[in-house]
Order: C-alpha cells, then structure tokens, then sequence
C-alpha cells in the first residue's frame, strides 16, 4: 500500500467534476467539443471549445495508452509530505489517440504502488505507458501510470 493518503489531493471545479467521476470508475475520459463539425478534443477541461466557441461538450473515453512525452526526478522533493518517497518521477504522458492532449502523473509498477516504485532508470522519453487507477489522498481516484512492456 502506498503513502498516497498523506499526498495532496486533486482539486476538482465544476468544468473538470466529470474527468474525475469517470476516473473513479476507472475510466479515462477527455472533454470534446460536442458542436456539429468540431469534435476537438481539450484538456484541461473548460466551458467553451477554443477552437468553435461552443458551449457544447461531451466527455470520450480514451484507450488510456501513451507515451512518456516528458518526465523529471524532482530534487528535492517542495513538499514533505513527497520527500519520503524521493526520488519519485512526475511525467507528462501524450495520450496515443489523442496527440494533443497531455497529462501529468506519475509512473509506478502497480497502481497503489509508491511513487518511488519505478527505478528511475527505466525512464525514457517515448517510453509507452498505459493508465491505471488508485484511489489516494481525500478519497479521489486518480490516474497513474505503467510502464508496457516493449
């Protein structure tokens, strides 16, 4: 079991609430534009396409495969709460189906694992990953990343 519960939890506003319900039902879903002809999809979520101006938007589901886009070993850990799990890695992963849309987290061996489960050395950019969930600090379930093997 991990430190997760001493980490600092997600903060949800009204705009990204979905992006967050769906993942506690181990689901990743971006937020598209839902306007005939559009279709963007954008992340982070926000109440109007800036692409067509709409209002109108759905969420869809993702295959949760990636890749590491970018990735640092943060020395020293800002927060105390971190500094136990040290060195842990923070990536950047760009979704397969989705190039454009890119999120932050981090890449562990199982998805309750430490943030300090993965050798840092096994990090690369391009690297493929896959999404897994677990649920952390203040009951929200968020997404973490695995490592596929190649």
């Amino acid at each position: 079991m991990s430190d997760s519960g001493s980490l600092l939890p997600p903060v949800a506003d009204d705009d990204g609430a979905p992006f967050w319900e769906y993942a506690a039902q181990g689901e990743l879903r971006i937020q598209a534009c839902a306007a005939p002809g559009c279709g963007e999809l954008r992340f982070p979520p926000r109440p109007c396409c800036p692409h067509c101006q709409s209002f109108d938007s759905e969420w869809r589901r993702m295959s949760g495969r990636g890749r590491i886009w970018s990735y640092v070993l943060p020395h020293p850990p800002l927060l105390s709460a971190y500094a136990a799990q040290a060195p842990y890695n923070a990536v950047v992963v760009e979704l397969a189906d989705a190039p454009n849309i890119r999120l932050v987290g981090n890449v562990v061996t199982k998805p309750d694992a430490a943030l300090d489960s993965v050798d840092p050395a096994r990090l690369r950019i391009g690297a493929r990953v896959q999404v897994a969930f677990t649920e952390g600090a203040g009951g929200v379930t968020s997404p973490r990343w695995l490592l596929e093997r190649s």
